[in-house]
C-alpha cells in the first residue's frame, strides 16, 4: 500500500454525465460540510432546516436519476437519456421551489393547507421520490411506498385500528412534501444531519486501502490456526462491513479474496460462501458505524448514538464469537491446517504499511465519545488523510478524487432515494394516526403477552425484510412494532435492536438469502444449498434478539458482575450448541448424536435468562461430561 490514492470500482458513466454527477455531489457535499459545522457564510449559510433539507434532496434525487438511468441497469450501459435528463430537472426546480419558499411554509402551514402552485409542486416532489425508489430500491419497495403514500386518502374508509381521518389530495401531497414527518422526515434529516460523515469516512478508509489492509491483518493474526481462512473471513468482514455498513458490497469486497481462500484450505464451496455470507450480514450489527439504521434508531429513541453502539457491542461480538468456533470446530473434524506462513506477513510489517488504518478507527470511537457523530466522522477522515500524506509523502490524484467522489454521491444519492419514498410511509402513519393506534392494538390482541408479540414481531420483521431493504423494514416497525414492546415494559433499545436482528435475517436465510446469493456466485455454488448453510451457520441470530430483549445485562445495561455472568453464560451457551452443530467437542473430539442432543439441549437451557434453567443447563453439562469421562474418552485435540 504504497500508493496513497483513492481507488474505486471503474464505471461506466459517460464523461459528460461523470461531470455532472461530481458538480451535484460537490454541491451537496459543501453544503453539508457548512451546515454540519454551523459556518457563517455569505448571509446565507447556515441555512434555514428545512431549506437544507430541500436543496439536499433536490441535488441527490437529481444524482439518483443520473446514476440510474430509466432504461440501465446502475452505472452502465444504456446512457442517460432524455426523460432521465427531465426528472433531474424536475427534481431541481421543485426542490428549489420549496427551499425558496421553506420559510413561507412554516410561517403560512402550508403543510395543512397550500395553494394550488405549491400543492402541485409538491405533487410533483412525491411523484419523483417513488419513482427514485423504483430506480433505488425496486418496484416491490415502490409499491409499498406508494400505497402507504396514498393512504391518508381513503383512511376513513378502513375498519376498526387501521381507520384514521382522511385528507384530499392536495392535503396529503402537502403534508408529504412539506411537513417535517414523511419525506423531510426521521430517516432523511438522519443522513443529510449525521450519516453523511460517515459514508465518506468509509469510502475514503476503502479507496485508500483499507479493506486490504484489514484482510492482511485477520491473516497474520488468525492465518496459521487450524482453519485459518475461514477465520480470516470472518475477522475481515465484520471489522470491514462494521464500517461500510452494506451487507452485499462486503461480500463482493471482500469475499472475493476470502472464498476462494477458503476453498482452497479444504471448505467445501457451499460452506465458504455460507461463513462469507454470515460474516458480512454481521458486519452490518457490529459497532463502530453499523449502517444508516443505527444513526435512525437513535433518533427515534432520542438517544445519543454510541448509547446505541455499546448496547449492540455484545451481541455483535457473540455472534462473530459463534462464527469463529463453528469454523474452528469444522477444521479440527476435518484436520483442516491453517495457511503457510509463505502466504503471511509479520504483524509489525502489516502495521507498518496500515497504522493510519488503525489509527483512524481508533480515532473514531474515540471521538464518538468526545464531539457529535456528524462532526466525529469527518475529524477522524481528516486525521486519516493526513496520516497517509505524512506516511506517503503525496495527496491523491486528480482521477483517485473524483473517483472517490463519484461513490460519495452514489451512496448518498441511493440512499436518499430510498428514504424519500420511506418517509412517506412514516409520514401516512403519522398524520392519520394510525401508527399509534396500531401499537396499542398490538398490546390489547397479545393480552399483554410478551412471547407472543415478540414472536409476532419476529414473523412480522423476518418477511418485511425479504421485501424491503434493512433501512426501510426497520423504519416501518420502528413505527408500528417497537412501541408496543416498550410500552409492555421491555428495554428500549433492546426492543429496537430485536427489530434490526430480525429484519437482517432474510440477507443468509432461504427464499430471499441476498447475501447468500451473492456469495455463492462467487463460490461457484448453488445459491439454496449456501442460504440453508448460512441459515446453519448464523442459527444464533434467531436467538440472540429474544436473549438480550429479555436480559439488558447482555446489552451492557446493569452493575458490572450481572453483566459479566450474563455474558460468561451466553459464550459457554454458544459454544456448546457450535460443538453440537460441528459434531465436534473441545478436549474430546468427535461426538455422536446422543450426546450432540444433550450439548444442544444444554446450551439452549443456559441461554434462558432464568435461574432455574441455567441451573438445569449447567446439571446436563455436568452429566454430560461425567457420562463422556466414564466411557473413557480422551481428548483428540
Amino acid at each position: 500500500m504504497a500508493n496513497p490514492q483513492i481507488h474505486t470500482p471503474a464505471t461506466r458513466l459517460t464523461p459528460t454525465v461523470r461531470i455532472a454527477l461530481a458538480l451535484l455531489g460537490a454541491a451537496g457535499l459543501i453544503i453539508i460540510v457548512i451546515q454540519t459545522f454551523n459556518l457563517s457564510l455569505l448571509g446565507v449559510f447556515p441555512l434555514l432546516a428545512n431549506r437544507y433539507y430541500y436543496t439536499i434532496i433536490g441535488l441527490f434525487l437529481a444524482a439518483a436519476f443520473l446514476i440510474s438511468p430509466m432504461k440501465g441497469k446502475g452505472l452502465s450501459d444504456p446512457p442517460v437519456g432524455w426523460p432521465d435528463l427531465a426528472l433531474v430537472a424536475l427534481s431541481l426546480l421543485s426542490c428549489g421551489y420549496l427551499a425558496i419558499q421553506a420559510e413561507t411554509i412554516i410561517t403560512s402551514g402550508w403543510e395543512v393547507v397550500a395553494p394550488p402552485q405549491a400543492a402541485a409542486v409538491a405533487g410533483v416532489l412525491v411523484i419523483l421520490s417513488l419513482e427514485a425508489v423504483r430506480r433505488s430500491a425496486g418496484i416491490l419497495l415502490m409499491v409499498i411506498c406508494a400505497l402507504f403514500a396514498a393512504y391518508p386518502l381513503f383512511a376513513e374508509s378502513m375498519p376498526a385500528f387501521l381507520w384514521g381521518p382522511s385528507f384530499t389530495l392536495p392535503e396529503t401531497v402537502a403534508a408529504h412534501a412539506m411537513g417535517m414527518e414523511s419525506i423531510i422526515g426521521i430517516p432523511l434529516r438522519v443522513v443529510a444531519d449525521t450519516l453523511v460523515g460517515f459514508i465518506i469516512f468509509g469510502s475514503v478508509l476503502a479507496g485508500m486501502g483499507g479493506g486490504q489492509f484489514f484482510m492482511d491483518l485477520s491473516l497474520t493474526l488468525m492465518g496459521r490456526t487450524r482453519g485459518g481462512a475461514a477465520k480470516v473471513a470472518i475477522m475481515s468482514s465484520g471489522l470491514f462491513g462494521s464500517l461500510s455498513g452494506s451487507v452485499i458490497s462486503n461480500v463482493l469486497t471482500t469475499g472475493r479474496l476470502t472464498i476462494p481462500a477458503m476453498k482452497k484450505a479444504g471448505y467445501p464451496p457451499q460452506y465458504a460462501a455460507a461463513a462469507e455470507a454470515c460474516a458480512s450480514t454481521g458486519g452490518t450489527l457490529m459497532p463502530p458505524v453499523m449502517g444508516a439504521v443505527a444513526f435512525i434508531m437513535a433518533s427515534f429513541l432520542d438517544v445519543p448514538y454510541t448509547s446505541i453502539m455499546v448496547a449492540a457491542l455484545v451481541p455483535a461480538l457473540l455472534y462473530y464469537l459463534a462464527l469463529l468456533l463453528q469454523v474452528d470446530l469444522y477444521a479440527a473434524r476435518n484436520n483442516l491446517a491453517g495457511q503457510d506462513d509463505a502466504d503471511r506477513e509479520r504483524l509489525a510489517d502489516v502495521l507498518a504499511k496500515g497504522w493510519h488504518h488503525l489509527a483512524s478507527l481508533i480515532a473514531l470511537i474515540t471521538l464518538l465519545f468526545m464531539f457529535s457523530p456528524s462532526r466525529s466522522a469527518y475529524y477522524a477522515t481528516a486525521l486519516m488523510l493526513l496520516l497517509a500524506f505524512l506516511k506517503h509523502r503525496r495527496l491523491p490524484n486528480l482521477a483517485g478524487v473524483m473517483d472517490l467522489l463519484q461513490d460519495v454521491t452514489s451512496n448518498i444519492a441511493h440512499l436518499v432515494a430510498t428514504l424519500c419514498g420511506i418517509g412517506m410511509v412514516v409520514g401516512a402513519l403519522a398524520i392519520t394516526g394510525v401508527g399509534s393506534a396500531f401499537s396499542r392494538e398490538l398490546i390489547q390482541y397479545g393480552g399483554e403477552n410478551v412471547p407472543l408479540l415478540l414472536v409476532l414481531g419476529a414473523i412480522t420483521s423476518f418477511v418485511l425484510g425479504m421485501g424491503m431493504t434493512v433501512s426501510a423494514c426497520y423504519i416501518f416497525l420502528a413505527t408500528l412494532l417497537a412501541p408496543a414492546l416498550v410500552g409492555l415494559g421491555l428495554d428500549p433499545i433492546g426492543s429496537h435492536l430485536f427489530v434490526l436482528y430480525w429484519g437482517m435475517l432474510s440477507y443468509i436465510t432461504p427464499p430471499v438469502a441476498l447475501a447468500a446469493i451473492t456469495a455463492a456466485q462467487i463460490a461457484g455454488a448453488s445459491g439454496m444449498q449456501v442460504g440453508f448453510k448460512a441459515m446453519r451457520l448464523g442459527a444464533i441470530l434467531f436467538v440472540l434478539p429474544f436473549i438480550f430483549v429479555y436480559q439488558p445485562a447482555m446489552l451492557l445495561n446493569g452493575p458490572v458482575f450481572p453483566v459479566a455472568a450474563a455474558v460468561g453464560t451466553a459464550g459457554l451457551a454458544l459454544m456448546l450448541i457450535s460443538c453440537a452443530f460441528e459434531a465436534y467437542l473441545y478436549g474430546i473430539g468427535p461426538i455422536g448424536m446422543p450426546t450432540r442432543v444433550s450439548l444442544l439441549v444444554a446450551g439452549g437451557f443456559l441461554l434462558i435468562p432464568d435461574h432455574t434453567a441455567e441451573l438445569a443447563g449447567f446439571t446436563m453439562l455436568a452429566a454430560t461430561v461425567i457420562a463422556l469421562m466414564l466411557r473413557g474418552q480422551r481428548s483428540k485435540v
